[in-house]
């Protein structure tokens, strides 16, 4: 299942670029911008990553992301994802981006956005890789901050698809945010939300009820309501779960009591994503290879998984078709080889 799964074509829908600066790319930015980081080595940073919790996990989040300073900093930053995205067959991605970690210590938001929409636009020329950018409003920041941030995100709307909701999810619930997110929604921007992975499920219907939102992101807690489960089958409500990183946030304390298999075998539309990978210990083919470790799934099962993933993306209906056949003709001359 290893050769199949290192194969099989992959689309991620929950990916914090700033969560991808792994320990050596943040030291040599580091350096390159003459900012002093509180570990000796990559390796000690590293070793730093034990959380108790989505708090602990973002003290260290927002420390390294404050070493981000130029156009080539974010430039460099996505290209290393792109060359992992590359190796995992990632044939599309939409990455999420937090504009007010930068703009609130000074970085201008051109800078932020330029960086990370031209490496896209390289990669798209080098490996083929489709993309998509989500900018995401920080919920412990208040409603007028998103707003004033999303004044900037209009002025770059040829490049950014959508906006979304992230950071501590307890204390801060989707309500919050509804008015800008109405904004957004009249702006012509999709939008998605975190929700239901430290928050309750009714998170989870609020973001749905009051954000409008076109899929969520996590929403494991979605079990705690049996009958927003039957909506979310209804409605074909994306859930994009992140296995690995609910696994080192203590959402679940083992990947055996993860739901996401059982929720795929019920028919809720999920989705496998690496959400925070440099910080949570795993890419695309890692969170694959966890759950199948774990739950022993078919073929037709993980291949399911990319089609959902394909069918919740923000890309054309013809863009959908091409990659839909790319999947199933994978899973079929896989079959034929056997």
């Amino acid at each position: 299942m290893k050769e199949f799964i290192l194969g099989l074509p992959k689309v991620e829908l929950h990916l914090h670029i700033e969560g991808s600066l792994e320990p050596e790319l943040l030291f040599k930015i580091a350096e390159r911008n003459q900012i002093d980081i509180p570990y000796d080595s990559p390796e000690a940073l590293r070793q730093a990553y034990q959380f108790e919790d989505l708090q602990s996990f973002l003290d260290i989040y927002y420390q390294g992301a404050h070493a981000l300073h130029t156009e080539q900093d974010f430039y460099d930053l996505t290209w290393a994802y792109l060359e992992r995205c590359k190796l995992d067959n990632v044939i599309h991605t939409e990455i999420f981006f937090d504009p007010q970690t930068h703009t609130d210590r000074g970085i201008a938001f051109d800078t932020v956005i330029n960086g990370i929409y031209n490496a896209l636009l390289d990669g798209e020329k080098s490996f083929g890789i489709s993309s998509n950018i989500i900018a995401c409003f920080l919920r412990h920041l208040s409603q007028e901050s998103a707003i004033e941030t999303l004044e900037s995100i209009l002025k770059h709307q040829d490049k950014i698809t959508g906006v979304g909701l992230d950071s501590s999810e307890a204390g801060n619930p989707p309500e919050k945010f509804k008015y800008a997110f109405q904004l957004a929604k009249q702006a012509g921007l999709k939008t998605v939300a975190h929700a239901g992975e430290e928050g309750p499920a009714q998170n989870i219907i609020d973001a749905i009820d009051m954000l409008k939102v076109s899929r969520v992101d996590h929403g494991v807690r979605c079990v705690e309501d049996e009958d927003l489960v039957k909506q979310l089958i209804n409605n074909k409500m994306a859930l994009t779960v992140c296995p690995l990183s609910n696994i080192k946030l203590r959402v679940f304390n083992d990947m055996s009591q993860h739901n996401i298999v059982d929720l795929l075998r019920r028919g809720v539309t999920v989705t496998i994503n690496s959400d925070d990978p440099a910080y949570f210990g795993g890419y695309m083919t890692d969170n694959f290879m966890a759950v199948n470790q774990s739950h022993k799934m078919t073929k037709s099962e993980l291949t399911q998984l990319t089609i959902n993933a394909i069918e919740a993306s923000f890309i054309s209906e013809e863009l959908k078709d091409k990659y839909r056949i790319e999947v199933t003709n994978y899973l079929e001359n896989y079959r034929a080889n056997i």
